[in-house]
């Protein structure tokens, strides 16, 4: 069972209202198969055989249609106490999915909601940084400060400050992460925060973005279109490969990117 290091990224997941729906745009978009759970409504995804996320049934159509990434944590109680100690909300607090480990969900200061998993008998991915996989994820937000102040606190992410370019040919801010006891920087990255600008409509929350990286961003975004989904923002290049932002059949927001040293 592979092992995370401290506050990295580990699961995602995505809520859907459909989830047999999902799985066949996820399975036409990445080529995943997928396992339904023992009587429950979900089903994990798979891709080359190996463990890379979870399709979720929504049990209230309240719920907002959206993926969800996890951190790693050795001691997931503290965490929590961590997160309320820090200026977030702990909305679930830990509870045990069976014999797989414990989860809780918190919110940030700035609204962006996130987990955070004690692993069990799955430690998370199995499958990462490679074709039809988790490569990364940002939190999009408007109080950059408050929020970098939260992480380095709550999760003890070190972070350093970079200059992004931006689709108009400006310098976006952008701030990369490093899971605690590393030196900041990109070759130790996990993650990343983005500012929501004034651009962008006063309504949008903050939010997390998770990326998973393809071998071709283009044909990506034109297959997702093609399967029902949107392409909420066109294949742009990046200084790290080329990237595009897309919904799902069912409005659930993710990024693909290509990155640009060749995958494995």
């Amino acid at each position: 069972m592979a092992a995370f290091a401290q506050s990295a990224p580990c699961w995602v997941d995505v809520q859907l209202a459909d989830l047999e729906a999902g799985k066949r745009f996820y399975g036409g978009l990445f080529g995943w198969t997928f396992h339904a759970g023992d009587g429950m409504p979900f089903a994990d995804a798979y891709s080359d055989g190996e463990l890379v996320a979870a399709l979720a049934a929504k049990q209230d159509g309240r719920m907002p249609t959206t993926w969800g990434v996890y951190f790693s944590t050795d001691d997931i109680r503290a965490s929590v106490a961590q997160v309320r100690k820090a200026g977030g909300h702990v909305i679930t607090d830990p509870v045990r999915a069976g014999a797989a480990g414990i989860l809780a969900q918190a919110a940030d200061p700035g609204g962006a909601v996130f987990g955070l998993w004690q692993a069990g008998g799955r430690a998370g991915f199995e499958k990462w940084n490679r074709p039809a996989a988790f490569c990364w994820t940002e939190v999009h937000t408007r109080q950059p400060e408050r929020v970098d102040a939260f992480y380095e606190e709550a999760l003890g992410f070190r972070g350093a400050d970079i200059g992004l370019p931006g689709a108009t040919g400006s310098t976006e801010p952008f701030r990369i992460w490093s899971p605690p006891g590393t030196e900041p920087g990109e070759d130790t990255a996990v993650g990343g925060r983005a500012v929501i600008t004034d651009a962008f409509p006063a309504m949008l929350p903050s939010y997390f973005l998770n990326y998973f990286a393809v071998v071709d961003c283009d044909g990506t975004a034109e297959a997702a279109a093609r399967l029902g989904g949107r392409i909420t923002a066109p294949p742009l290049d990046t200084p790290y490969g080329r990237m595009a932002v897309l919904q799902d059949d069912q409005g659930a927001a993710f990024a693909v990117l290509q990155p640009a040293e060749p995958l494995p």
